[in-house]
């Protein structure tokens, strides 16, 4: 590959273009061109975060003013039903790596049900890679137009897609209970949960019907071959960043939770960001704040049949501009941990 990506990022004022311009800036087959919000043009990036100050960053630009001639890869933490549009008209040499909803769902009608966007560019769905990181090392250079998964289904993929694909559990009764920081509704989260008191209390949300639940669903049915549907309720705590996810599942084939933890343990053993917790350990979120590492958590219930994971990561890494670039990393043949502390 050439000595740097010349890069682009696409909504950079918000909490995860923030976050991906602190990984881009010390990544060093990185140089950042554009920076671009539709508010707010002309203004330092240092006026969104302060330790921006010393580093030579462009200052906010519109997405329309990009010369796309000399662009490698472009970045998109938009609002859900713009990275479509801007898929269509940027050029083919330029990958798209998109943190936004408009190319995780294989179907333009679950999208619209989900999400109440009709996706204008339909054939370029065929054309765009769902991607955790783990499960696409070889096949992720092929893509131009790669997704990344919304940060509670990566915290819930992680340690199941391997369990189901192997036949290791039920995929009937697979209950999941995430709790998240409030940075992951984004900086108007007070808007959306104005008569809520998101600094003092924990508050259910999207209760059987997150939008979230569509891609899990659809990521664990690929696997399985035969229609998932999993429960699944997130929560809002009174913590900026971070996600706990627990999940409760039945095993098969007389599996316990040792044979589980050993699987998985055995599975994302060269993944470097995946972290295998001792057996029966309790965790949090406090070892993956501010990393981009995914730890996970196998316990045993008092029922042998039934299995207790637990699977952590930060929302805002992992969870969004983290996987981005690994993503980025692995499709332009570089480490995956290349560029990250």
């Amino acid at each position: 590959m050439k000595d740097s990506l010349n890069i682009v990022v696409a909504g950079a004022t918000g909490y995860i273009g923030l976050e991906l311009i602190k990984i881009l800036s010390r990544h060093r087959k990185s140089k950042i061109l554009y920076l671009c919000a539709t508010k707010s043009i002309g203004k330092p990036i240092e006026f969104f975060d302060k330790s921006f100050k010393k580093k030579n960053l462009p200052k906010i630009s519109k997405i329309q003013n990009i010369k796309w001639n000399n662009i490698d890869v472009l970045f998109t933490a938009l609002p859900n039903g713009e990275a479509h549009n801007i898929a269509k008209i940027i050029p083919r040499k330029v990958k798209l790596i998109d943190l936004s909803a408009d190319f995780r769902l294989d179907s333009p009608i679950e999208y619209k049900k989900w999400y109440g966007i009709t996706h204008n560019h339909k054939y370029l769905l065929k054309n765009s890679l769902y991607s955790i990181t783990e499960f696409n090392k070889k096949k992720l250079y092929k893509y131009n137009i790669i997704s990344c998964p919304g940060c509670y289904p990566t915290s819930v993929q992680i340690p199941l897609i391997p369990l189901v694909e192997k036949k290791l559990i039920s995929t009937k009764d697979i209950i999941i209970d995430s709790k998240s920081g409030y940075s992951g509704g984004g900086k108007n989260i007070k808007k959306k949960f104005k008569f809520k008191n998101l600094h003092n209390s924990v508050n259910a949300y999207g209760v059987g019907s997150h939008k979230h639940m569509a891609e899990i669903d659809q990521e664990l049915s690929k696997v399985a071959k035969r229609n998932v549907s999993v429960s699944f309720t997130p929560h809002i705590i009174p913590m900026f960043r971070g996600i706990l996810s627990t999940i409760y599942i039945k095993t098969k084939k007389k599996k316990t939770a040792k044979h589980i933890h050993s699987f998985l343990k055995r599975y994302h053993k060269k993944n470097y960001f995946i972290k295998i917790a001792k057996y029966n350990s309790p965790i949090g979120t406090g070892e993956v704040i501010n990393t981009n590492y995914c730890n996970i958590s196998v316990c045993e219930n008092r029922k042998k049949d039934r299995v207790i994971i637990l699977s952590a990561i930060d929302n805002l890494i992992k969870g969004g501009s983290g996987q981005a670039v690994q993503n980025m990393n692995v499709a332009f043949k570089l480490k995956e941990n290349f560029g990250f502390k």
